[in-house]
């Protein structure tokens, strides 16, 4: 068994459509990023990649390169499930936590919760997500930017 921690960090600008979880949620404000900027998705990338010691979302998909430009996260979660299989693991389960002041998320939860447990190929229930806010503290709590992070177990298949 292995574990795996991920964090990620984005800017909330106007203009921006903002995706978390592979749902996209209605905003006035969106994340800034190379891709769609998907904070929770990219930490769970991390942590997967992070379990399995092979690098970061950064190592595999860098913000440097035109393909990944504009890219659905998904897309990056799906091909790096498939590095993590390819070095002998499978995931067991998501804890992840977002923290944003709003939109608030609960509403959205559920879909979050099983668009992960597809492409994870877990059940809904081995998958979890939550949300915070900073209490108004810091660039989060002064809506300039959101943060998640993601926990994962991995067995050796």
């Amino acid at each position: 068994m292995r574990i795996g921690y991920g964090i990620d960090f984005h800017q909330l600008v106007a203009g921006r459509d903002l995706w978390l979880g592979g749902v996209k949620i209605p905003s006035e404000k969106g994340a800034l990023g190379h891709s769609d900027a998907d904070v929770l998705l990219h930490a769970i990338c991390d942590a997967l990649l992070g379990a399995a010691a092979l690098g970061d979302i950064g190592t595999h998909f860098p913000d440097t390169k035109a393909e990944f430009e504009g890219i659905d996260s998904k897309i990056l979660l799906a091909r790096s499930i498939e590095l993590v299989r390819q070095a002998g693991y499978a995931p067991v389960n998501v804890d992840s936590t977002l923290c944003l002041e709003k939109p608030k998320i609960k509403p959205y939860v559920p879909e979050m919760q099983a668009v992960i447990a597809r492409i994870l190929g877990l059940q809904v229930g081995d998958v979890s997500v939550k949300a915070t806010t900073t209490e108004k503290m810091g660039f989060v709590g002064r809506e300039e930017g959101l943060v998640a992070h993601a926990v994962v177990l991995l067995e050796r298949r």
